[in-house]
């Protein structure tokens, strides 16, 4: 989902891919009109999303454990049974995506295989361990937040099932960032103690939030082609500054401090300047070696082993049916 501005030209042809295609195709982005599993696109279209897709729905499936890992300690039985919905949602969530992965020729097995042995990767965001209960609200307010600002462009994605399956998704997470709201506005307007519970899962949660649009745009390898091709709309720098806008008056609703000394108003440009992003801490992350990133893994991939026997029931069921309609 990154790029930069070297990239901004359309990637050579390959010998199989004619330019007639390729102009039709870029004709059919410039008209706003989507692009179709039957319809023809460039390899490079196909792969760019494959990955960016991917990454998607793993974000969504990993994402799911920082969170359950509170269900059985949420505060009420309310709240529990509202945190067990946003988890099933993000189940949810990941199963859509998948299956928009599959209408470019993807195998899920193979999706999944590649997810637990490394060769794709999912949102660093959900390397971070979740220390108390207002972590949840943290995660919905700025992690929600931050994917609703990143995701609602996706609903006007040049590939049609992917644009599609964003809106549900856009609409869902819209709930979880109002949920995580209210569970930091109750914390924040409660005790002592609570007050500093929720001040400190902002201050851990803020700069990984910010992280979440990607490097910055003159460090990213494939956002200029993807914004090219229509698949994102906004550079991840943008999405990272209308993200912030966005926190800044929220923040003094909960009563509540962004830990950004340097966060101020620009009154020319009328956005927020905010200090420097620790991309060291990003990459490292990124790379492996983040807090909770073998646990992630490791969790995954023990899901799945456990899994196989309700796979295999269910392959069986499908084989016997379809027998039995063939006879």
């Amino acid at each position: 989902m990154h790029g930069n501005g070297d990239m901004a030209e359309v990637r050579p042809i390959r010998g199989d891919e004619s330019p007639a295609q390729l102009e039709a195709f870029e004709q059919t982005i410039a008209d706003d009109q989507t692009i179709e599993p039957r319809d023809w696109m460039p390899v490079a279209y196909r792969e760019g999303l494959l990955r960016q897709i991917a990454q998607h729905a793993h974000s969504e499936i990993i994402g799911m454990q920082p969170e359950g890992n509170w269900i059985t300690r949420a505060p009420s039985l309310r709240r529990k049974a509202i945190l067990m919905a946003k988890v099933q949602d993000e189940a949810g969530h990941g199963a859509y995506l998948y299956s928009a992965a599959e209408t470019l020729g993807a195998d899920r097995a193979d999706l999944v295989e590649m997810l637990i042995d490394g060769r794709q990767k999912y949102s660093s965001i959900f390397n971070y361990p979740t220390l108390t209960w207002a972590d949840m609200g943290a995660i919905g307010w700025l992690v929600d937040g931050a994917a609703i600002v990143n995701q609602v462009p996706l609903t006007r994605c040049s590939y049609g099932p992917y644009a599609r399956a964003m809106v549900r998704v856009c609409k869902e997470e819209s709930f979880h960032q109002r949920q995580g709201f209210e569970i930091l506005h109750t914390l924040s307007h409660g005790t002592e103690g609570q007050q500093a519970m929720a001040q400190d899962a902002v201050d851990r949660w803020w700069w990984p939030s910010l992280m979440m649009f990607g490097p910055p745009d003159d460090e990213s390898v494939h956002s200029a082609q993807s914004m090219r091709w229509k698949v994102k709309r906004f550079s991840n720098d943008e999405l990272r500054r209308r993200f912030v806008g966005m926190c800044v008056p929220q923040a003094e609703i909960l009563g509540l401090t962004l830990p950004d000394p340097e966060l101020q108003l620009d009154e020319e440009s009328g956005e927020y300047r905010f200090g420097p992003i620790d991309w060291d801490e990003f990459w490292e992350v990124v790379k492996g070696n983040g807090p909770c990133n073998r646990r992630r893994i490791e969790h995954r991939r023990r899901a799945h082993e456990e899994g196989a026997w309700v796979r295999e029931a269910a392959a069986a069921y499908a084989a016997k049916r379809e027998a039995t309609v063939a006879a």
